[in-house]
């Protein structure tokens, strides 16, 4: 701001020049000064009131409006809010269909605080007779020390809950508990797995997986971000229930030790039922075995953690890898003579079936020597090139934590002695798991399938690991075995199975094999000439003891069991039973004059 000077020259020289009094000028300008310093404070006090009048205004407002809300709204008793840090929400687990696996229930956790207690005592008798599987001298113990808190039970019912409130005791208490709840008991149980309580609190306690999905999607079911959307699997609860109710008495008529089977749609991978036998309950999961073989054990899931030679349902494999490399055809003759001998070693048949048989006489009747011969064709390095291209050489990708526990264990050095055991199903054990995915791939036009608990996904679209073609052939061989092979009582009337069988000697924890103990297996596709369903069934220590003399092979043991299952859930599947061909990919099954299977392209 530029001031004016009070007696400024250009005015005060004229004033003098005409003899007026100078003074006058600075007492003008004095005045000036003066007024136009009150008119600026009058201005700024005027603004600040004005500001002053606002912010009254705006506060009054606010408070005029919450009073309002106040007077409007129901009157609550306040609370203290109590946050304990643990989150208990857990999403729930359902099947393809929406049908409840696995959720949480409402309950509470029983504790007490012995200071607070009437008759510590008295209390430990009656508590007793509520709980019975409580320690009464423990909990003497506890009530009677110098303890100031107790946990007397993590969850318990709304009948035992009143129970215990009539007692009456001051100094037992009750905390709020979510529960983790299988409405199925034990159906689907090794895919479930199983939970138990993390960090607890008196308030709240987290809800934790242990074991199968539950353990392996333990985050995302934990995760607040998904809005309580529940965990869709790719299993049906009535197909699965089914499987379990088959598989458990089929156990039971083949005296088997343990069986398991999967169910698996062909083209993606999704698995629809799979079982493993002996079960548990997951709402009331055992404690595993920390001595002793871990397959005793009912938490056990033979379907991925089991590593069995699977026998005779690899020589499919051997085949299709000579037809992919055009080594041989259909009915390509190869060598038969039981035994072959390669240097110190024998290899034999389970019958003579003469010098020569054809390709398709070689599955048909499953031969080992047959087999090894074709195997001979292509050697160690291709052969094992070919069964990692199916998944052998490692665990299968499937979403249950368990899975990575599969490795397949392979010979310590792959020889030509080596590749012809492994062609026929020995030298290699790999889970039943392995093996459905791997009929899958031949039943997807040989495209790779990788197996999946989830609904919706399609694992469908690996590598192709064989031509359309050899794929065809494959399938029409395994047609072959069912209608007039090893495996004639798996050809259930109108579902057009296809398959093959595999008896391999079991082998013993400390090496060898047992003589009179077996892994009996049958892996099948249906229906044939279009490709659905793959399944895999498996047997531990079969026998069928309905004749003379026990009978262990899996034509007797694993197929009987494994038709039942198709026969009870084709249906269930939306499959409509027709009338099966038998020619197939281009393979004319006929008879010859001598009444001799021959095949003609």
């Amino acid at each position: 701001m530029i001031r004016i000077p009070l007696r400024p020259l250009a005015k005060i020289l004229p004033a003098r020049t005409r003899g007026e009094n100078p003074d006058a000028i600075e007492r003008e300008n004095t005045r000036i000064r003066s007024e136009a310093t009150r008119d600026r404070a009058r201005k700024r006090a005027e603004g600040r009131l004005l500001v002053m009048g606002l912010a009254f205004v705006a506060v009054f407002t606010v408070v005029g409006v919450r009073m309002g809300t106040l007077a409007a709204s129901e009157p609550k008793e306040p609370r203290a809010a109590i946050n304990n840090g643990i989150h208990a929400q857990r999403a729930d687990i359902v099947d393809r269909e929406g049908r409840v696996l696995a959720t949480n229930l409402v309950t509470h956790a029983l504790y007490a605080q012995p200071p607070m207690m009437v008759d510590p005592v008295g209390t430990v008798d009656k508590l007793v007779k509520i709980f019975p599987d409580l320690d009464h001298d423990r909990l003497m113990k506890d009530f009677t020390g110098s303890r100031k808190f107790v946990w007397i039970k993590k969850k318990i019912s709304p009948e035992q809950m009143q129970a215990v409130h009539d007692i009456g005791e001051p100094g037992l208490l009750f905390g709020p508990r979510e529960m983790r709840l299988y409405p199925n008991g034990a159906v689907a149980a090794h895919i479930l797995g199983g939970s138990r309580f993390g960090a607890e609190g008196v308030n709240s306690a987290e809800i934790v997986g242990t074991a199968g999905v539950e353990k392996e999607f333990d985050g995302w079911l934990r995760d607040p971000a998904n809005n309580g959307a529940p965990l869709k699997l790719s299993i049906d609860l009535t197909i699965q229930s089914a499987l379990e109710e088959i598989l458990d008495g089929g156990m039971k008529l083949m005296n088997a030790k343990g069986a398991t089977a999967i169910l698996m749609q062909a083209h993606t991978g999704q698995i629809v039922a799979m079982a493993s036998l002996p079960d548990f309950d997951p709402n009331k999961r055992p404690r595993p075995l920390t001595t002793g073989d871990a397959s005793d054990s009912p938490l056990f899931n033979r379907a991925v953690q089991g590593l069995y030679e699977l026998g005779s349902t690899f020589k499919i494999f051997a085949v299709a890898q000579a037809l992919q490399m055009g080594l041989v055809t259909p009915n390509t003759i190869v060598d038969s003579q039981s035994p072959m001998r390669i240097g110190r070693f024998k290899i034999r048949d389970f019958h003579n079936y003469g010098a020569h048989l054809s390709v398709i006489d070689v599955i048909k009747h499953s031969s080992n020597v047959g087999t090894a011969h074709i195997v001979e064709m292509f050697g160690p390095e291709k052969q094992k090139e070919f069964l990692g291209k199916l998944g052998f050489l490692k665990p299968t990708s499937v979403e249950l934590i368990e899975a990575e526990t599969g490795q397949p264990q392979l010979p310590p050095k792959w020889t030509d002695v080596s590749a012809m055991t492994i062609g026929y199903g020995h030298g290699l054990a790999a889970s039943p798991l392995h093996l459905a995915a791997a009929y899958a791939t031949i039943a997807n036009h040989g495209i790779r399938v990788e197996p999946t608990l989830l609904a919706g996904v399609n694992k469908g679209h690996g590598e192709r690991v064989m031509s359309d073609q050899v794929a065809k052939e494959a399938l029409a061989l395994m047609r072959i075995v069912v209608t007039r092979g090893t495996a004639s009582y798996g050809n259930v009337k109108g579902y057009e199975v296809g398959g093959k069988t595999g008896t391999a000697d079991k082998v013993k924890p400390t090496g060898g094999y047992y003589d009179d103990k077996v892994i009996a297996t049958f892996a099948g596709v249906f229906p044939i000439s279009d490709p659905q369903y793959v399944l895999v069934l498996t047997l531990d220590e079969p026998s069928d003891n309905s004749g003379s003399i026990p009978r262990r092979t899996a034509g007797w043991t694993a197929v009987p069991v494994a038709a039942e299952v198709i026969r009870r859930v084709a249906p269930l599947l939306g499959l409509r039973p027709h009338a099966a061909v038998d020619e197939l990919a281009g393979i004319n099954v006929a008879k010859d004059p001598n009444n001799k299977t021959v095949a003609d392209e």
